[in-house]
């Protein structure tokens, strides 16, 4: 478990939902995408997001996002509870995972 050198992004999370609306969803996927390259840099084990695109195996990358975030960045042990709020209520985890990635963040910053 080999945690890279990357420097996790402080990012505005107001700005992430104006960006996200205005590009009907586009700016969503590159910061999930971007947030997951931060959580695997603490340890967690995110396949490709490639995957995003593949049904079913949408539904596994998912849970390996909720599990990296709550394993790594939450370090609660609930990852069913994030992996239901992504599927069911998605539109308030980028609040969430940024918001704890920005606690990260801070002290680099």
């Amino acid at each position: 478990m080999e945690a890279s050198n990357r420097v996790i992004r402080h990012r505005n999370i107001v700005l992430i939902y104006i960006l996200g609306f205005v590009t009907f969803g586009i700016y969503f996927i590159y910061w999930v995408v971007s947030t997951k390259g931060d959580i695997n840099s603490l340890g967690a084990k995110i396949p490709t997001a490639w995957l995003l695109i593949i049904p079913i195996a949408n539904i596994y990358w998912a849970y390996k996002y909720c599990e990296g975030f709550s394993e790594q960045v939450k370090k609660d042990d609930n990852t069913i509870l994030w992996f239901f709020l992504y599927l069911f209520v998605g539109i308030i985890m980028p609040a969430i995972v940024q918001s704890e990635l920005n606690k990260i963040a801070a002290p680099a910053a």
